[in-house]
C-alpha cells in the first residue's frame, strides 16, 4: 500500500487553479491497489481528467483525498 508523505489535498492544490490536476509528477501504477503512487488515481480517473467538467474533476478529488485518509488510518 502506498502511503502519503504530503497528503495531496483539494485546498492545498486549488491555491493555483480552480480544480487543478493532482498529478505531482511520480506517474508509476501500484499494482496491489491499481493507484498511481503520486497521484492515487486509477487509470481509468487519470484517462478521463483531460475532458471532464469541474463537477467530475472534483468528485475524483474527493475519492483521492478519501483513498489517502483510509491508507493512514490503515482501514
Amino acid at each position: 500500500m502506498i502511503h502519503p508523505t504530503t497528503p495531496l489535498t483539494l485546498a492545498r492544490a486549488r491555491k493555483t487553479a480552480a480544480v487543478p490536476s493532482p498529478c505531482v509528477g511520480v506517474c508509476r501504477m501500484v499494482p496491489a491497489t491499481g493507484l498511481c503512487e503520486g497521484c492515487w488515481r486509477n487509470i481509468d480517473e487519470i484517462v478521463a481528467w483531460g475532458r471532464a467538467s469541474d463537477t467530475e474533476r472534483l468528485r475524483i478529488w474527493g475519492l483521492i483525498e478519501a483513498r489517502q485518509a483510509e491508507a493512514v488510518s490503515g482501514s
